[in-house]
């Protein structure tokens, strides 16, 4: 495996699951899920289909960290680089609404609002950037663990762990006080671990890309399906009203599944080395910058309206109108904050460069 590059069939992953975490926010915000007091229309079964394919994506991007930083050395740069891009947006995104009048959350929450901007991390800001950021803290704990226990020994452990966050939530059809749904870095761990074990273990079961695009299918079809059965049963019994939620929880078994086959499709992907492969490479580690963006508090309640605003004249109403517009809105959120972050990145780069020879210069 090339240690001096990035695997660019990973780095394909990773831009793809993080186009799928737009792609369900703006599902949701588009109202394209069914409601369970109402009737289920064309769009609404729609998103459905979507929802299904992407609830995977946060637990491949945990995946794929685990992956590859198993077997890296903890490097506490890249822990500040990744704290300072996070208040760099938390901090200059309200700066650069109130200079075009536009309000934010401070206003009208006052000084906890503000509170959110100073200390993202503390606040939840951005929950999926807190669980981590303090996943990446104990990592290096977790790599002496596969260095220290036996493989039996930690098949063990993982199932524990994958039972107490995962299996018993995924069958009781009730809600659990420890569970979050997966909003948290104990759902993560369970993530990183299972990433580290596909990289130093490997499972036989799934190797070759066939075998796992067919566990990921396979259990999309499920989750639509549990979905919809819930929603049949609700609509005509009133029961089982928490469990049609489940099957979009990140620790649901089936998107836990899903998650392990589309890693493994990926991983039997080659890609040649060339211009595709290094704009990917470029790409990539810009991904986090596009959830920074378009989830910080005074933009994700409005994000949606502005795709409106630019594209609902240019675009046909109905059914083929609105997928249209959900791949035109997606892609533009993606690629306007791919833009944006690496003018960031550029400019992290200089003042990093210049601190750093300031510091030999000592």
């Amino acid at each position: 495996m090339p240690e001096t590059k990035r695997m660019a069939n990973f780095e394909l992953l990773r831009i793809i699951a993080m186009m799928m975490v737009v792609t369900m926010h703006y599902i949701y915000r588009a109202d394209l899920l069914p409601v369970l007091t109402e009737q289920v229309n064309e769009h609404q079964n729609f998103g459905l289909v979507i929802e299904s394919l992407c609830i995977v994506a946060v637990n491949v991007f945990v995946m794929i960290s685990g992956y590859f930083m198993v077997k890296s050395p903890f490097k506490f740069r890249r822990f500040c680089r990744l704290l300072c891009q996070v208040i760099f947006y938390s901090l200059t995104i309200p700066l650069a609404l109130s200079v075009f009048g536009l309000p934010i959350i401070a206003e009208a929450e006052g000084v906890y609002g503000f509170i959110q901007y100073i200390l993202p991390i503390s606040t939840v800001h951005y929950w999926f950037v807190t669980a981590y950021l303090l996943l990446y803290l104990i990592s290096p704990f977790l790599n002496a663990a596969f260095e220290k226990i036996e493989k039996k020994q930690l098949e063990k452990i993982i199932l524990i762990l994958l039972l107490i966050f995962c299996g018993i939530k995924s069958f009781v059809p009730v809600s659990l006080n420890l569970d979050t749904f997966g909003y948290d870095f104990g759902w993560f761990i369970c993530l990183y671990l299972t990433g580290g074990y596909i990289r130093i273990y490997g499972l036989k079961i799934l190797d070759g890309k066939k075998r796992g695009l067919f566990l990921y299918l396979i259990s999309v079809a499920l989750i639509y399906l549990l979905k919809m059965g819930s929603y049949i049963l609700y609509t005509k019994t009133g029961l089982l009203k928490y469990f049609y939620d489940v099957p979009f929880h990140y620790n649901f078994i089936l998107v836990y599944l899903a998650a392990i086959g589309l890693f493994y499709a990926f991983m039997g992907i080659k890609i040649k080395e060339g211009r595709f492969a290094a704009m990917l490479r470029g790409i990539a580690p810009l991904c986090l910058g596009v959830y920074l963006l378009h989830m910080h508090i005074d933009i994700s309640g409005k994000w949606y309206g502005w795709m409106g605003f630019l594209f609902d004249s240019l675009l046909k109403a109905g059914y083929i109108g609105m997928i249209l517009k959900m791949l035109v809105s997606v892609l533009f959120i993606f690629v306007i904050c791919i833009i944006i972050d690496f003018v960031r990145y550029r400019i992290f780069t200089v003042i990093e460069k210049n601190l750093i020879d300031q510091y030999y210069a000592r």
